[in-house]
């Protein structure tokens, strides 16, 4: 199993150093990849949970493979209604490309109804919009030359260069935890990537539901590549009240073999806690004590 770190990539926290740092932390501590979230138009509620300034993830990612060596460099998650799917396939391959083949490209359907309206973007409609992009950015990734006929969507012959450089495209990996979101996972993704889960409802309602629907679909399930909190504490934190990852080192180790005993292949642990000042500093001390953790998890799984 391997585990990554969630950039702050907005707010005041939010600065090129900042961002250089934490990846190049994460790197150095052993994590095996970093991820950063994606805002178009900052409207009201999207300011309210993730304020200004915010980082576009691709210019973002591009500039930190050039400062990066080893880590894999991903989006939690793009909103993909929010570009046209050959300018979303167009700036994945071109990083995909530039890192090495690091990327990994995390996508959703998008929540912020004010963003949408603000882009012009129905958002009632997102979640078919979110479909037929996937299936045009997958013919992107995978012909030289690609031609898409969709309700959204519609081009012809469109060279698609550069090819991203792990074939046949970057790894997908489809967030939200609805029975639609389940089913574009399942169609679309390589892995399925829920945020801010406990470790029981994955063993007990996700992973089930992501099981039989792949099942009715004639399809395998997808990975388990989820999104937790990384929220460390002295004290105890109630386990009735607790997210995967809130909690003394102890309960998120809990959680990480939990993790890894239902199968997750990567882990991403996320600093953020819905407030504007983001504690880096802190946020690396928690992730220098866990990185013994993560040694230790990697030699179990190879025992």
């Amino acid at each position: 199993m391997k585990l990554g770190v969630n950039l702050v990539n907005f707010g005041p926290a939010a600065s090129p150093e900042a961002l250089a740092r934490q990846a190049e932390d994460a790197e150095a501590l052993g994590y095996h990849f970093v991820m950063i979230s994606d805002h178009v138009a900052i409207t009201p509620d999207v300011a309210a949970r993730y304020p200004a300034p915010f980082y576009d993830p691709f210019t973002t990612l591009g500039w930190l493979a050039a400062r990066t060596r080893r880590v894999e460099l991903g989006t939690t998650v793009i909103v993909l209604p929010y570009r046209h799917p050959l300018e979303t396939a167009r700036m994945a391959a071109t990083v995909d490309r530039l890192s090495g083949g690091r990327l990994i490209l995390g996508v959703g359907a998008g929540w912020a109804r004010e963003e949408f309206e603000a882009l012009g973007v129905p958002f009632h409609r997102r979640g078919a919009i979110t479909d037929d992009y996937l299936a045009a950015l997958t013919r992107c990734f995978a012909e030289d030359v690609a031609t898409h006929r969709g309700p959204f969507a519609s081009f012809a012959a469109v060279a698609t260069g550069p090819r991203p450089a792990r074939a046949p495209r970057p790894p997908i990996w489809v967030g939200g935890a609805t029975d639609a979101a389940l089913a574009r996972a399942v169609r679309f993704g390589d892995a399925w990537h829920p945020i801010r889960v406990r470790v029981d409802w994955l063993a007990e309602t996700g992973l089930p539901r992501l099981a039989a629907i792949a099942a009715a679909e004639g399809r395998r399930a997808p990975a388990l590549c989820p999104r937790i909190r990384l929220n460390t504490t002295d004290a105890p934190w109630p386990e009735a009240e607790r997210l995967a990852g809130q909690g003394t080192l102890e309960q998120v180790r809990a959680d990480l073999e939990g993790l890894a005993r239902l199968g997750a292949e990567y882990v991403l642990l996320d600093p953020y806690a819905d407030a504007p000042a983001v504690d880096l500093a802190a946020t690396r001390r928690a992730l220098v004590a866990l990185a013994e953790r993560v040694v230790d998890l990697e030699r179990q799984a190879l025992r």
